[in-house]
């Protein structure tokens, strides 16, 4: 029998975020050449991606530009070692954290080789979100048995549930902007970002797009609800008896916001001198809540993590949670006793944008950044995502 292999993080390049519309910085950029760019990054910081055993990639919305494959796709286009196989997965928002969760399961079970890539991409400027059609939201009986709800809608929900009030929800939304913006001007996010070259752009694209720096939460009050609708409100109501009606609370800016991007990590089992990891992979864990109260499944996965760390959220130094609106991300903090100025101190996906596939890649860029900046030992990243899912996982700073 194989002995466990502990698992390391080498490292993580990501792109910047950018508007997930038409005449966004990476609009014009396919996603298997924003990938091709991230592989030529690992290259160039010295990994030799011939080693690798196996690459797996997030991607939410498979069609188009981003199907057939695009994880194998992407690695031919760039030139990768065509002995390197490929696997593009969909676990909904949380599929850019679950590539690295199952390549640390390959890899701790012996299974994986001692070398692997995993990340994730969206680029929903070009292929927008829905447009896969998937029987999920787009076959009305599907939709009907399973209770499918707009995500906005499911965030009304828990925002009802417990109670949160809209002062709330866009004071947090608010600061999210603000952190955000800090941090881009002080440079937090360079260690990560690999400038994108955009054909017939005289700069490389690597800046955040989508920061708007003069949020606030009196600006947000003039913004109107996006998310209720009748038969999504009879679905809650059913489901949740303590429910006499639901709010509508979210709106464009206590949501986040679409982006386009793309990250990808390093993994491996060797510790020696020719690689030296940025941080080990102590545990993690995936769940699933209610698909009506979608959002929250990334409280159980968290639970989970920290019990088979042995750990209690207290000892956890940093966290982060991806923004999938306001609420969600205050019933996190509320429902683990987290303290708030640990929970994305450099803002979350309400300022720096929701890049679907890659976001869970992005947060482990992230917490990996801040940990080292801050010289601390300990984070967490967080997920939750549609129809219920989450994930977690908790990352020792090597």
């Amino acid at each position: 029998m194989t002995t466990a292999q502990e698992v390391y993080i080498y490292d993580v390049v990501r792109t910047a975020r950018g508007k997930g519309r038409e005449g966004g910085g990476l609009s014009t950029v396919k996603p298997v050449e924003l990938l091709s760019q991230l592989y030529s990054a690992l290259d160039a910081r010295g990994f030799n991606l011939a080693d690798v055993e196996d690459l797996i990639l997030g991607c939410v919305t498979q069609t188009r530009d981003q199907g057939t494959n695009l994880a194998k796709v992407s690695a031919l286009y760039a030139g990768l070692d065509a002995r390197i196989p490929g696997v593009t997965l969909n676990r909904l928002c949380t599929s850019g954290l679950d590539s690295i969760l199952m390549a640390a399961g390959q890899l701790t079970s012996g299974m994986g080789g001692h070398l692997m890539l995993a990340g994730g991409i969206e680029s929903m400027s070009r292929v927008p979100i829905f447009s896969d059609k998937g029987a999920w939201f787009a076959d009305p009986e599907v939709a009907q048995k399973t209770r499918f709800v707009q995500m906005g809608f499911a965030a009304d929900v828990v925002a009802t549930q417990r109670g949160f009030t809209r002062r709330e929800l866009d004071e947090w939304a608010a600061s999210s902007h603000h952190k955000a913006a800090r941090a881009q001007k002080e440079g937090y996010f360079a260690r990560s970002i690999v400038p994108i070259h955009v054909e017939g752009v005289d700069t490389t694209f690597d800046q955040e797009e989508l920061i708007r720096e003069g949020s606030s939460a009196d600006a947000f009050e003039a913004m109107k609800p996006l998310f209720m609708d009748e038969r999504s409100h009879a679905w809650a109501i059913e489901r949740f008896d303590a429910l006499d009606d639901v709010k509508a609370m979210h709106h464009r800016g206590n949501s986040p916001a679409l982006a386009d991007g793309a990250a990808m990590a390093i993994l491996g089992t060797h510790r020696g001198d020719d690689l030296t990891p940025r941080g080990k992979v102590l545990s993690w864990a995936t769940a699933s809540v209610d698909p009506v109260e979608m959002l929250t499944g990334s409280i159980p996965a968290t639970k989970k993590a920290l019990e088979r760390a042995n750990l209690s959220v207290s000892d956890i130094d940093l966290i982060e949670v991806n923004e999938a609106f306001a609420a969600p991300t205050l019933a996190f903090i509320r429902e683990l006793g987290v303290d708030a100025d640990r929970v994305n101190v450099n803002g979350g996906t309400i300022a720096l944008g929701h890049a679907m596939g890659a976001t869970g890649t992005m947060l482990v860029a992230s917490v990996l950044d801040e940990l080292e900046r801050q010289d601390k030992r300990l984070g967490l990243v967080a997920v939750a995502g549609g129809a219920g899912v989450g994930s977690a996982m908790i990352v020792e700073r090597a």
